[in-house]
């Protein structure tokens, strides 16, 4: 606490911020990978595990759209304390004995942990807008990359945490003991968090949790397409795919996983050294365009070497791996678009919408991804991720460009 007294309002409010997003999200990937294994042992498919997360990506829609009406209402650090407290009580809900840790039970918790998950990346989001100068572009997307970038390489360390918690507590303890330390920074952040962060001036309306702006409704588009992208051959395809056709055991498989979320979570950080921010001019519609077309020769690469039965291991691991690299700089350049184009009265409803569509694609991700992989397999979902990306990019032209490119 002394600490942060000693700094500028807005640091300090970026710290904490920032503080309540890694906690929260070092629970969520925890929690994760805990369900994961734990049903697993269980005997549980690994496309039935997937759908044990349904309503969490449900939820995760209808939150962003709701979400950003109460954000501009009640305030973004009501909204990030709401779901601070929800991620507590569906961690409680998972202590149940095993007779009642039911899939119902645990569909119905997943509901709960996505809500609170995207009412605290709603809230966190739009707070960075609120906390810098808006003739600051470049320092605002420095500020939004850091967030995002470290958020989900921590994701990445929750899936390390989530099985290390399993192994020394057992399923019960492990949830217990990140419920008992997210309390603790509940109670923190209802002490420090600014009180009026993000409440709206001119209340608006329910009708206007739809977004008025052409460049958000076209940013938007292009992110669900680009979530979908990701999540048709992420999600369930591919960990399947490496279990069944490499030989991997479960530990191999979300320790590989870990590890690739991780190093996507450190390239979304420095992104704005890859994409030029010293030039002056942050990104544009245009800076959109060109990397949602470099990342669309990606899984076309990688589903030509599978199509002509090349040796998997090498066009579909390096090919994951360039895929992270290009799709963090595409994330991470989306989420200060989004930023940008907020309006700073009521940031909250425009990012709010804007996760709405990103939840959204990965709803439509998952669910592809298992039926296509089941039904087809793993090359087709690398063909409609490729056409997903190619959507993305086309949207992206709609976007507002500066009226001179960069250097």
């Amino acid at each position: 606490m002394a600490f942060l007294s000693g700094l500028s309002p807005e640091i300090r409010q970026y710290l904490v911020v920032t503080g309540n997003y890694w906690a929260f999200t070092l629970t969520d990937g925890a929690l994760r990978m805990l369900v994961v294994l734990h049903f697993h042992a269980l005997g549980y498919s690994p496309l039935e595990i997937a759908m044990l997360f349904l309503f969490y990506e449900i939820f995760g829609v209808v939150t962003n759209l709701l979400g950003g009406w109460l954000g501009a209402h009640l305030g973004l650090n009501k909204t990030m304390n709401i779901g601070l407290a929800l991620q507590v009580i569906a961690l409680f809900m998972l202590m149940v004995p095993a007779s009642i840790l039911t899939v119902p039970w645990v569909m119905a918790a997943q509901a709960i942990s996505g809500i609170a998950k995207d009412l605290n990346k709603m809230s966190a989001k739009s707070s960075i807008k609120l906390l810098v100068p808006s003739s600051a572009e470049g320092t605002l997307y420095k500020w939004v990359a850091i967030l995002t970038g470290s958020k989900n390489a921590l994701k990445g360390a929750g899936f390390f945490l989530g099985g290390a918690l399993l192994a020394l507590l057992g399923f019960s303890g492990a949830v217990g003991a990140m419920a008992l330390a997210l309390a603790l920074v509940w109670v923190f952040s209802l002490l420090v968090l600014k009180k009026d962060l993000g409440k709206a001036k001119n209340k608006p309306k329910f009708k206007d949790i739809f977004s008025k702006s052409r460049a958000i409704n076209y940013l938007s588009a292009a992110r669900l397409f680009l979530f979908g992208a990701r999540d048709v051959w992420f999600v369930v395809a591919l960990p399947v795919f490496l279990a069944s056709t490499f030989g991997w055991d479960h530990w191999h498989v979300g320790g590989f996983l870990a590890l690739w979320v991780i190093g996507y979570g450190i390239v979304q950080s420095v992104a704005p050294k890859i994409t030029g921010v010293q030039t002056g001019l942050p990104p544009d519609g245009r800076s959109a365009f060109h990397w949602a077309l470099c990342l669309m020769f990606t899984p076309f690469i990688i589903a030509l070497a599978l199509f002509y039965e090349l040796p998997p291991e090498i066009p579909l691991l390096g090919g994951l791996m360039m895929f992270g690299a290009v799709f963090a700089i595409n994330s991470s350049l989306h989420s200060f678009l989004i930023v940008s184009y907020a309006k700073e009265d009521g940031v909250s409803l425009d990012v709010g919408f804007y996760y709405m569509a990103n939840a959204m694609g990965r709803l439509i991700g998952t669910l592809l991804s298992g039926w296509v992989y089941q039904e087809y397999g793993l090359i087709e979902c690398l063909w409609i991720s490729t056409l997903f990306i190619g959507f993305a990019a086309l949207l992206s032209l709609a976007l507002p460009k500066h009226k001179s490119p960069p250097a």
